[in-house]
């Protein structure tokens, strides 16, 4: 293990007990940690007010938590008529669909009904001399907007007017990367979208951490998850699988959508990302569980992979032959919490993958 990476692990450590900040190649980093991501998409909380501050525009802090109200005509989604979700922008919680939204000519966000799954809370509203039905978000309790009686008749009845700067839109083609997948099939049933067809994995090319950030953003990849693959020991901790004895490689294990993303396209993204003619290293990380390699899953994953070998060996791009391993997919074990989503969790962290141009 490079003694830059094992700064980093220990950097965390001590930065996770509140004791130091960490500081590579002679600059601090930030303590914080980045704005709510969830690993799971069920685990939709409220960051801290200081967190809030900094992540929301100060229109969106004064709707959400001050219960303020934006401009008609003059905000982000009153208009928007692409297919997709809207989210909560404080939790990411889903609320509302666009197969649910319509145009009421007040120049807020409309919409018939909450999506299905999500539960809105509704409160009496006596401010300004009337009353009214505030809506808020059932996990992060911001304040949405309000509900009114003159929707669509024959929808319900119902309008929720909603402030723009309370939502986060998703675009349709994006909710499965984004961790909403659960919600897309009234979406493929209108047309909207094919259904996905998902497919997995696994990667190996040097220190997962980069790895992860450059795949998680390529369009069509579902989910990444880090961990070991390649080796022996059963249940390898980060600790023994950075002694190299257990035969294991820093991996990703890729979920991705094949009707969007096709097997080879995803390999040339794994050649462009790192350097497969390096023998067990990449850059200052040096051992076997820095190792290029592919570990398939059926035969025709093999196929395809020696066939995407083949053609960057002889690309020109390299002035060495690759080493990249290309062997059977063995049991995946994830890796530690910490080791997930690491760059968004650390911002400025170590790594050293840089996507080439192809």
């Amino acid at each position: 293990m490079s003694s830059f990476k094992i700064a980093a692990i220990l950097a965390v450590i001590l930065l996770t007990a509140g004791l130091v900040a960490l500081v590579r190649h002679g600059r601090a980093q930030p303590a914080e940690q980045a704005t709510f991501e969830p690993q799971n998409m069920k685990d939709f909380k409220k960051p801290e007010a200081v967190e809030l501050k900094k992540k929301l525009s100060s229109e969106q802090f004064a709707v959400t938590q001050q219960c303020g109200t934006e401009p008609p005509f003059h905000n982000a989604y009153w208009d928007n008529h692409k297919p997709g979700i809207y989210v909560d922008v404080v939790s990411g919680e889903p609320l509302f669909s666009s197969l649910d939204k319509f145009d009421s000519g007040t120049g807020w966000p409309s919409f018939t009904k909450p999506v299905n799954g999500t539960d809105v809370v509704e409160k009496k509203d006596s401010t300004f001399g009337m009353v009214r039905t505030e809506v808020r978000s059932k996990a992060a309790d911001s304040h949405l907007g309000h509900l009114f009686d003159d929707g669509p008749a024959d929808k319900g009845g119902l309008r929720y007017c909603i402030n723009s700067a309370a939502l986060k839109f998703i675009p349709v083609e994006e909710m499965d990367q984004a961790g909403y997948g659960e919600y897309l099939q009234p979406f493929v049933k209108a047309g909207l979208v094919k259904a996905p067809v998902r497919e997995t994995a696994i990667l190996a090319g040097g220190c997962f951490w980069g790895m992860e950030e450059i795949i998680r953003k390529i369009p069509g990849v579902i989910k990444t998850t880090v961990g070991y693959s390649g080796g022996t020991t059963a249940n390898p901790t980060y600790e023994a699988v950075c002694t190299g004895t257990t035969g294991h490689a820093e991996s990703i294990q890729v979920e991705f959508d094949s009707t969007r993303l096709s097997y080879e396209t995803l390999l040339d993204y794994f050649f462009r990302m790192h350097d497969p003619t390096t023998l067990n290293r990449q850059h200052n990380d040096v051992g076997t569980q820095y190792r290029s390699a592919i570990f398939y899953a059926n035969d025709a994953q093999k196929k395809t992979a020696d066939a995407v070998k083949a053609r960057w060996d002889k690309s020109g791009k390299f002035s060495r032959p690759i080493t990249t391993e290309i062997s059977a997919a063995g049991k995946f074990y994830p890796a530690e919490d910490y080791h997930q989503k690491y760059l968004v969790k650390n911002p400025g962290g170590y790594t050293c993958h840089v996507l080439r141009d192809p």
